[in-house]
């Protein structure tokens, strides 16, 4: 039995329409196509040299925000343990990209001359953080006062495996001090209870882990490596040679969105902080803005910084602490500046200028 006319001419529109919409949901699928791939093409797997804390902010604000992805990067952020597990772990082939102490990425290419290549590319920390916190009740105000004290600090702390530097800088011997290899999480105890009579740490960690033991900052003479006459780099964005080389536009892209991050978190260190405690609730988001902001003033904001830019380096200055790590780790051998930094794939110089000259 054959359909009536008038029905066949009410079928034939709507199948029409449906097919259109078809083929435009096609086609849209289709445009997302290249932008799924580049991400897919572009994936860095990031890893912190520390837990999800305030000086994270700009690494994760960049993942959240979308600033990796406006680069065509798909970035995932993982927490560390260490400055030298996050060198080992992009040594490794783990990680493409990292951040850890620049001292300790000069001792791992010292000791691996013939292993994986690994560059700092983007210098964060413009000074090592690393300070002596020392009892005032001990009598020790300077460092000529710590000659014959015993200070703590775990074994890869960058103050005890620098301390050869600051010694030097001070007047000191190397082995005027007694040195007590501790695990971490009880280096800040024991100069509370008064076990011990100084510590060394980075500055943003130390002081805060003793204030929150109950001890004040009246009651510390700090030393930051820095003042006291040591010119070593701290943290830096690292990279696998070997990543770079195949992917530079990926390493830029990278350096840009960090940088952009980065702009942000010095306009405004609360908002930053949102970006931690989105990655981890149980934050304490007091604790960790003051954290974020030490940070930031101690060795973040240098004058070189506010000169030059963020991000790079001084030829001259890292050859010389390339040396001064050398001469203090007891290296074998000495990696080349060129070995250490690779500048190359840093943003302009005018989009790193993110303080104003004059300190304003």
């Amino acid at each position: 039995m054959m359909m009536p006319a008038s029905k066949l001419s009410f079928s034939t529109p709507i199948l029409g329409l449906s097919t259109a919409r078809l083929l435009t949901g096609c086609v849209a699928a289709l445009l997302l196509i290249p932008a799924i791939s580049h991400a897919d093409d572009t994936q860095i797997r990031f890893q912190l040299d520390w837990r999800f804390e305030g000086p994270s902010a700009p690494f994760l604000m960049a993942a959240e925000k979308g600033y990796f992805a406006d680069e065509g990067l798909d970035v995932q952020i993982d927490s560390g343990s260490g400055s030298a597990g996050a060198i080992n772990r992009v040594a490794s082939g783990a990680y493409e990209m990292g951040f850890g102490d620049l001292n300790a990425l000069v001792e791992f290419l010292a000791e691996n001359p013939g292993g994986p290549g690994i560059q700092g590319v983007y210098i964060v920390y413009d000074g090592t953080p690393a300070a002596v916190f020392a009892r005032k009740d001990r009598g020790i105000e300077s460092p000529a006062d710590l000659n014959g004290k015993t200070i703590a600090a775990p074994a890869f702390d960058t103050g005890y495996r620098a301390w050869g530097v600051f010694a030097a800088a001070n007047d000191l011997e190397a082995d005027a001090v007694e040195w007590q290899n501790v695990d971490p999480t009880l280096r800040e105890t024991l100069l509370t209870r008064g076990d011990v009579d100084a510590i060394t740490g980075f500055y943003f960690t130390s002081l805060l882990n003793l204030e929150e033991r109950g001890m004040s900052e009246e009651e510390l003479t700090i030393m930051p490596f820095p003042d006291y006459g040591v010119p070593l780099y701290g943290n830096a964005i690292i990279a696998s040679e070997s990543f770079a080389e195949d992917n530079p536009e990926a390493v830029k892209g990278f350096l840009r969105a960090f940088n952009r991050a980065l702009g942000d978190t010095i306009a405004d260190p609360e908002a930053a902080i949102e970006y931690v405690r989105n990655r981890d609730g149980l934050i304490d988001v007091e604790m960790e803005t003051r954290r974020l902001k030490l940070a930031l003033e101690s060795v973040v904001d240098t004058p070189d910084a506010r000169e030059n830019g963020v991000g790079g380096v001084d030829d001259e200055r890292l050859a010389q602490a390339i040396q001064l790590v050398a001469d203090a780790y007891q290296l074998e051998s000495i990696p080349t500046p060129d070995q250490v930094f690779n500048s190359s794939y840093l943003p302009p110089q005018e989009a790193r200028m993110l303080f104003s000259a004059e300190g304003e």
